[in-house]
């Protein structure tokens, strides 16, 4: 059977037992359990693992309707204002080297397809002095922009 997914419900199933672990580890500093593809995912094609590809965000539409969802988008933002209560951290001290990688990517994601969210920007200045994930960018590029 495919892994593909029609909606993001495997997202929300994903987090129903691990998201209070992921805020609680963001507002505290230091991740220290497995949970950043779904909680804080980048495209699909970034990484090399299944996870990341069951996890990775499909195109635009979906990284929007990821935003948009009244569950996901919201824990999404809250992970990320959590994170930069820690601004004076790096992202590589608070998420590991791997991870501040990928988080760098979902911000570049976010960033792009939800622009009126001021907290994607504010975290990719924070911890990344403002630079985009190329990689991201690039991927972006190759998808049409309405969705």
């Amino acid at each position: 059977m495919s892994e593909e997914h029609s909606d993001l419900s495997h997202f929300v199933e994903a987090q129903a037992s691990s998201y209070e672990q992921a805020l609680s580890e963001l507002r505290a500093g230091r991740k220290r359990t497995h949970w950043m593809w779904f909680v804080l995912p980048q495209l699909r094609g970034l990484g090399q693992s299944e996870m990341s590809y069951v996890y990775g965000i499909k195109n635009r539409a979906e990284a929007l309707a990821y935003y948009m969802h009244p569950v996901l988008g919201t824990r999404l933002a809250q992970c990320v204002e959590a994170a930069l209560s820690h601004s004076t951290m790096s992202a590589t001290t608070i998420l590991g080297e791997v991870d501040a990688l990928k988080f760098q990517s979902c911000l570049t994601l976010f960033a792009s397809v939800a622009p009126q969210e001021p907290c994607f920007a504010q975290a990719l200045h924070a911890f990344y002095a403002g630079k985009q994930d190329q990689a991201t960018l690039r991927l972006l590029a190759a998808f049409p922009s309405a969705a």
